[in-house]
């Protein structure tokens, strides 16, 4: 038997990231994988006063924190999937001004969580077998590939294929068919589907193939989205919100055509569930991310079959 625990955008949150290394434990996982959009999106100046006190906006909400609330309130932010920093009234008004340095504190935001990902992740499987493979999404930029080295128990499986116990093989892409936020790691349909054929074509056997594909494929419950305006308003459709299929064709496509024993997809956060394509079972855990929230699956492999699986939340 072999345990896979899976789960996907978590977007920066401190808190789920460290759920899930603790599925490892929980779940007696054998593998565990986080497959993609793992940075976070927004960036929030902590401006220290005159006065020793700290001027932030959390939450939509402004506030006032004294030094003594400062560590708290900084995690509070990460575990939700939200960087910060300390500045003053002048440098932050020389980052407004300049976007290219604004950029670079950003990415060093980014940067700096997942280097600590990865040292906490090498800390708690340290003496285990377990592989933590954790790749990048649509959404995370290509600045954090530099930060994302495999070390130790850490892997970074992205545009490869991998070696899964119990003889499984796993192939990884972060890329998306084009969304209307033009995200960094967005490709045509026919780009992304070269993309998917490149690497299916590394698979010894395709049977015990698993897909970490980010994106869902086409016309499942999987992919699922509501539907926005060119200006990002969600789209009306009677009394509630229009909702269209915003997965991708090239990833059902590769997928019928290779028929692999799983394949594990994100992006659409709405979507979860599963489905069978053929004898491929498809899975999307979802993500609440912001409420720390770590929605997951858990597959067992057994003789080349999907023994099990279940949905987890936690």
């Amino acid at each position: 038997m072999t345990r896979l625990f899976f789960t996907t955008d978590v977007h920066g949150s401190d808190r789920c990231f460290r759920k899930f290394l603790n599925a490892a434990k929980v779940y007696k996982a054998d593998a565990l994988i986080l497959g993609g959009d793992i940075t976070g999106k927004v960036l929030i100046p902590i401006v220290e006063t005159r006065d020793g006190r700290y001027e932030l906006t959390m939450f939509s909400e402004k506030k006032t924190v004294g030094k003594e609330k400062l560590e708290e309130t900084r995690k509070l932010l990460q575990d939700a999937g939200q960087y910060s920093f300390l500045t003053t009234p002048s440098e932050l008004a020389e980052l407004q001004a300049d976007g290219a340095r604004r950029d670079r504190v950003f990415d060093e935001a980014m940067a700096s969580v997942l280097r600590a990902w990865i040292e906490l992740a090498q800390e708690r499987l340290k003496g285990t077998t377990v592989k933590c493979y954790v790749s990048p999404g649509n959404d995370d930029k290509l600045e954090i590939d530099s930060a994302l080295l495999d070390s130790g128990q850490f892997v970074n499986p992205e545009n490869r294929a991998v070696d899964l116990d119990g003889g499984y093989e796993m192939i990884t892409l972060g890329y998306a068919n084009p969304t209307p936020w033009h995200s960094p790691r967005e490709v045509s349909e026919e780009r992304l589907g070269e993309m998917i054929e490149k690497l299916a074509a590394l698979v010894r056997r395709p049977e015990n193939a698993v897909y970490n594909l980010h994106v869902p494929p086409i016309g499942t419950e999987l992919d699922k989205a509501p539907a926005v305006s060119h200006d990002f308003n969600y789209v009306k459709e009677g009394l509630g919100i229009k909702f269209i299929h915003a997965g991708s064709s090239a990833v059902r496509k590769s997928i019928e055509a290779h028929s692999p024993l799983l394949g594990l997809h994100g992006h659409i956060h709405e979507s979860k569930g599963f489905v069978k394509i053929g004898r491929t079972l498809c899975l999307n855990p979802g993500s609440e991310y912001s409420d720390g929230i770590l929605r997951g699956a858990l597959a067992n492999l057994q003789d080349g079959k999907v023994h099990d699986f279940v949905l987890t939340s936690g």
